[in-house]
């Protein structure tokens, strides 16, 4: 059996279905073939959307791509809803950033010095007190700061808004495993399956997460992109209005992200040479339970509802991994995001859409498959 598009998108998650979204609603002759592995970091993160209080903010190549990513939010999120898309998830929701103890200080005082050379001047300084007030649950902390930019979104939730949206433009998806790249003398001409369906198609898009390595040695082209295990607990707390609570983010690189109905998401730990392995430990749980309740012990009394576990796509030098790869013609590449992919994933699904279709500029070096080689 054999069937022809314009270009094959190799994993459901937040890229592969942006990319596919994207492709698909200017036109493009797509296919999104998913395997939906356990572990997919898509399904489990938080989805905080703040560079300005990332744990990530100090690098700047970093930092003036997730600003650009986390700016179009808004302008997709309407896109959607105007292509039919249930509930997205996408909210402004304001973050702030807390120093409890003092080993927190002097990363706070970085924080609060890069802020200030990027004149980045509606994030405040807020009394210790008015935090507590907008978060109640929070430990009166020693400094604090808020964003009112920041935003949060459901990984699951947008990823399926992407792919129901895309399917009115008619996006076509395949549950299935991509066993191997059909290449030409030039380039890719298509995939086969693991079901033995041959999928013929000008351009393919590798955008399987921490998976995506499979496919280098068929491209000649290293992806060095290796798993990172983060463990998330999900809380609630009964008969309480969180709706309105902002995150919340220590500075031992954890998170607190509420909820409507008083759903509160603790994370994350980073545990890196864990291979393919999406366990929940009790080391993991302990680390994110204590972490949470150190910075909000007034969330001791929750419920502990759901406990997650994915697997983070973390690239040698850190930065996702996007763009044509050199020398083979219609090969893409859209990996490498860590911990920040739902922040970065949606933008990055556009920006390889329109390296295919030619409609935007060069993708910056630093984030490029060029870089690699």
């Amino acid at each position: 059996m054999e069937d022809t598009f314009d270009t094959i998108v190799i994993g459901g998650g937040i890229v592969g279905a942006s990319t596919a979204y994207h492709l698909a609603s200017t036109g493009v002759d797509t296919v999104l073939i998913d395997r939906n592995d356990d572990g997919r970091a898509t399904s489990a993160g938080a989805g905080i959307l703040s560079p300005a209080t990332s744990s990530r903010t100090a690098d700047d190549d970093w930092f003036a791509f997730a600003t650009d990513a986390v700016a179009y939010y808004p302008t997709l999120q309407e896109r959607l809803e105007r292509d039919g898309a249930s509930e997205t998830s996408y909210r402004r929701q304001g973050a702030i950033a807390v120093a409890i103890d003092d080993d927190e200080l002097e990363p706070y005082a970085d924080a609060r010095a890069r802020i200030r050379d990027r004149d980045l001047d509606y994030i405040e300084e807020i009394d210790p007190a008015d935090a507590v007030n907008r978060f109640p649950a929070l430990e009166e902390p020693r400094r604090a700061f808020y964003n009112p930019t920041a935003g949060r979104v459901d990984g699951r939730a947008f990823a399926e808004s992407l792919l129901e949206a895309g399917r009115t433009h008619g996006l076509t998806t395949i549950d299935g495993e991509v066993e191997n790249l059909q290449m030409s003398s030039d380039g890719v001409s298509g995939v086969e399956t693991a079901g033995g369906t041959h999928i013929d198609a000008g351009n393919i898009v590798i955008a399987g997460g921490a998976w995506s390595p499979a496919f280098g040695a068929q491209l000649d082209v290293e992806i060095p992109v290796e798993p990172q295990r983060g463990q998330v607990a999900h809380l609630t707390l009964p008969e309480t209005d969180t709706s309105a609570w902002p995150i919340v983010g220590g500075f031992r690189h954890h998170y607190i992200v509420p909820w409507p109905d008083g759903r509160i998401v603790l994370g994350a730990t980073r545990e890196s040479e864990v291979g393919f392995d999406p366990t929940l430990t009790a080391q993991g749980v302990n680390e994110v339970l204590t972490e949470g309740l150190r910075v909000a012990p007034g969330l001791t009394d929750a419920t502990l509802e759901e406990l997650r576990v994915g697997l983070r796509p973390v690239s040698a030098d850190g930065l996702p991994i996007l763009g044509a790869v050199p020398n083979v013609d219609g090969a893409y590449v859209a990996t490498g995001h860590g911990a920040t992919g739902l922040m970065l994933g949606p933008y990055s699904g556009k920006i390889i859409s329109d390296a295919i279709t030619g409609t935007s500029a060069a993708i910056p070096p630093s984030l490029s498959v060029t870089r690699l080689e």
